[in-house]
């Protein structure tokens, strides 16, 4: 009940009451002796609480010249994986050892590095600091998150799942990939900036000779997935033992550079234009050795009269010159003027 208020007395407030959180009682709690009830009760921790042991730090950067589409693939990366830093682009004349260094100032223990060259080639080096391994890939069909404006949307900073390949358990060099991969791209458990939802998954498939990346959200209603990218393919060069560098554990005998590449593209397009001159050619040789010779028949001039012979006139005279008149006028004047000259004269 309300307390009544008085003149001139304050009233009283009543307390406060403690908020708890409901608790449920344990199903194996047994009851106290007396029937009262429940002996115990337990609340779960928050997921907050816990202790974030795997403390995994990746730095994502490039090099100076890179375009604007691995800009947003870097972003995109950044963005998803939220145990990883950033740094400013590093110089082209600079070592890549010196990857370790900044590795080493930034307080990470994984990097990936993508080298752009000749503005069109994009390089990605996934390397465990300052030990090693480390791998270098050549990165094609580039489709960044902007790019494929694909439906779905898992939330910021969740943990992804990884799926692999079954070729990853199958071949050393893979299963090595695999190991490298799991360790970059999963999210920390209890990481301060993780979120505690699985939502999307990470696929690493192995086809034609290369690793296809896909990023799959799950979708709550019948757990199908829809691609929301982004999505990249990764040709593997080689696996050093160290971190960018050392003795190399690994190179692929399929890897086909993209100077190569490009170069027998050119090839092909010269020798279809030999080609092209060749069957020219041919078809001029057919057409002249086509000509049959008839030889000449002696009964052919059999019903040909000849023609009359005319005499020889030779022109002893200079022939007049005719006066070149462009005016019809002024040449008819002039043929009159010489007809009256000669009926003068015969008069």
């Amino acid at each position: 009940a309300a307390a009544k208020r008085k003149r001139d007395v304050p009233a009283a407030r009543p307390k406060k009451r403690a908020k708890s959180a409901p608790s449920a009682p344990e199903p194996d709690a047994k009851p106290c002796p007396d029937g009262a009830g429940p002996e115990e009760y337990s609340i779960p921790p928050p997921v907050s609480q816990g202790k974030w042991k795997n403390k995994e730090r990746v730095l994502i950067f490039s090099s100076r010249g890179i375009n604007f589409r691995t800009r947003h693939l870097m972003q995109d990366l950044r963005t998803l994986m939220p145990h990883s830093k950033a740094d400013t682009k590093m110089d082209r004349k600079d070592q890549l050892f010196v990857i370790n260094e900044v590795c080493e100032m930034k307080n990470c223990n994984k990097c990936i590095f993508f080298e752009a060259k000749k503005k069109q080639d994009l390089y990605m080096w996934l390397s465990n600091t300052p030990q090693g391994p480390s791998a270098k890939f050549l990165v094609q069909n580039v489709h960044t998150l902007a790019e494929l404006k694909m439906t779905g949307n898992c939330l910021r900073g969740s943990r992804p799942l990884l799926s692999f390949d079954p070729t990853f358990d199958k071949e050393p060099h893979y299963a090595l990939l695999k190991e490298l991969f799991i360790q970059i791209f999963s999210t920390p458990q209890y990481h301060p900036k993780s979120q505690p939802f699985v939502d999307h998954v990470f696929t690493f498939t192995v086809t034609d000779e290369r690793i296809w990346f896909r990023n799959y959200q799950i979708i709550e209603e019948d757990a199908s997935l829809v691609e929301i990218g982004p999505r990249f393919v990764l040709n593997l060069i080689k696996i050093f033992q160290g971190s960018f560098g050392g003795p190399t554990l690994y190179e692929n005998p399929h890897y086909q550079s993209p100077n190569m590449h490009r170069r027998l593209i050119r090839l092909s397009v010269a020798a279809k234009f030999r080609e092209k001159q060749q069957v020219k050619e041919v078809q001029k040789v057919k057409k002249t050795g086509s000509k049959v010779l008839i030889e000449e028949d002696p009964t052919e001039v059999v019903f040909e009269t000849p023609a009359e012979e005319k005499p020889v006139e030779i022109q002893l005279v200079k022939p007049e010159s005719k006066p070149i008149v462009k005016d019809k006028k002024k040449l008819r004047k002039i043929q009159r003027k010489k007809q009256k000259k000669l009926f003068r004269t015969e008069a």
